[in-house]
């Protein structure tokens, strides 16, 4: 009995391997199918890319070269002060001449008021005084010509362009003296066109303004103008003036001194939005799990930000996956830097090298490190995966292929 029973066994045991083997046998050869579609995905795989191509060019030869560099006290003060050295502000030379912005200019409209001493002169006749109730009188408003000059009556043509309203008044008292009553004349602006500086791009209110007698700065001209619509380190100011072009960011117009400079007639102010941001790739939560975030482009919401804080926006490292050991950030460094971490940089073409910073978060004083160290615009942090994970992934797939065989021997069995 129990030796029939022990060769049932055995028959049943060779026909569950036999299923076994045959039923695995059909799934493996599946996957290895060519194009294989089975498994879904986003697109095309490398494999069928290349296979279809029309031409390929090998880039063994070609791949970028770059340098490794871990994190330590010495690259982190080094990096972080040419970070912030390449702010753009604007140079010295850009400053207005505040002794100018008073002058008259081409299209200006003047208003001119003529005195005489007494009645009985060239304007003020003697019996007129009376019902005038004054010694003085008021000429037309004039515009100022393209030739630079006005006209005014008994004096001629008179130079107005590149002159104070004050000096403009002697030189027509000068003209009118051998004939009126010891004559004074008083000139004022009473609409400016030269003087006009034209703030546009992103502000509330793009407008046009005038240079006041004491000057118009660049602050004043954008408060005026309703102020800039995003943050100040992320708004760029481009001052054009004549054919020459300089930028500034906002926030370094009003933090270093000397940067709001005095602007000059026909100056333009474009207002231009540039968002700081920096890209998160690897062993970091999943797109769309931290805080309904879905993307890996990552917004500054500061003037600066070090890669601590990144990581942490980025949701951190993913800990069923992330090697702390690999947190990278890529960035092209520049050459001078490099060159005062004592690295050879004679391979390299160009000011801008391929860098990669590595740090190791498993270490107690990687946190002080990232904390300290200055993420700029544009850098990618990738975290990568620890090195278990894709064994762990083998031996998924390779649990899941023998549940289904043993499912499908099962089946057979009955």
């Amino acid at each position: 009995m129990s030796s029939g029973k022990s060769k049932t066994m055995s028959v049943n045991e060779n026909y569950s391997r036999r299923g076994l083997l045959s039923a695995s046998l059909p799934i493996l050869g599946f996957f290895t199918l060519p194009g294989c579609t089975f498994i879904s995905s986003d697109g095309p795989s490398r494999s069928e890319i290349l296979n279809n191509a029309a031409t390929t060019v090998p880039s063994a030869e070609n791949r970028a070269q770059f340098v490794n560099i871990e994190l330590n006290n010495t690259v982190v003060t080094l990096a972080n002060a040419f970070t912030q050295n390449i702010t753009p502000i604007f140079p010295k030379i850009v400053s207005g001449n505040n002794a100018v912005q008073g002058r008259i200019g081409v299209g200006d409209t003047l208003n001119i008021t003529i005195f005489e001493a007494s009645a009985g002169g060239l304007f003020i006749p003697a019996e007129g005084s009376a019902i005038r109730g004054g010694n003085f009188v008021p000429l037309p408003p004039q515009q100022v010509e393209i030739s630079g000059a006005i006209t005014v009556p008994y004096a001629g043509s008179v130079q107005a362009v590149g002159r104070t309203p004050q000096q403009l008044s002697k030189e027509i008292a000068k003209r009118l003296a051998q004939r009126a009553v010891e004559p004074q004349v008083v000139v004022s602006i009473q609409e400016r066109r030269y003087g006009t500086v034209n703030v546009l791009g992103d502000v509330n209110t793009p407008t046009k303004l005038t240079i006041d007698p004491g000057g118009l700065r660049v602050l004043e001209a954008i408060a005026r103008a309703g102020g800039p619509r995003g943050a100040p380190y992320e708004t760029l100011v481009i001052l054009k003036r004549g054919n020459a072009t300089t930028e500034a960011l906002l926030s370094a117009i009003l933090q270093i001194p000397g940067q709001n400079s005095l602007l000059s007639p026909g100056d333009i102010i474009f207002l231009k939005k540039e968002p700081k941001y920096y890209i998160a790739l690897g062993a970091t939560p999943a797109p769309g799990s931290i805080g309904g975030i879905n993307n890996r482009r990552f917004t500054f919401e500061n003037e600066s930000m070090n890669l601590m804080e990144a990581a942490a926006k980025a949701g951190g490292l993913d800990s069923n996956r992330a090697d702390p050991r690999s947190v990278f950030l890529y960035r092209l460094e520049a050459r001078n830097v490099l060159e005062q971490l004592n690295i050879d940089t004679s391979s390299y073409v160009g000011n801008e090298i391929p860098t990669i910073y590595s740090c190791d978060f498993g270490r107690s004083d990687a946190f002080f490190l990232a904390g300290s160290f200055a993420v700029r615009s544009r850098d990618i942090i990738y975290v990568a995966e620890a090195p278990a994970i894709g064994f762990q992934r083998f031996t998924n797939l390779l649990s899941g292929f023998s549940s289904n065989a043993n499912a499908i021997a099962a089946t057979r069995a009955y």
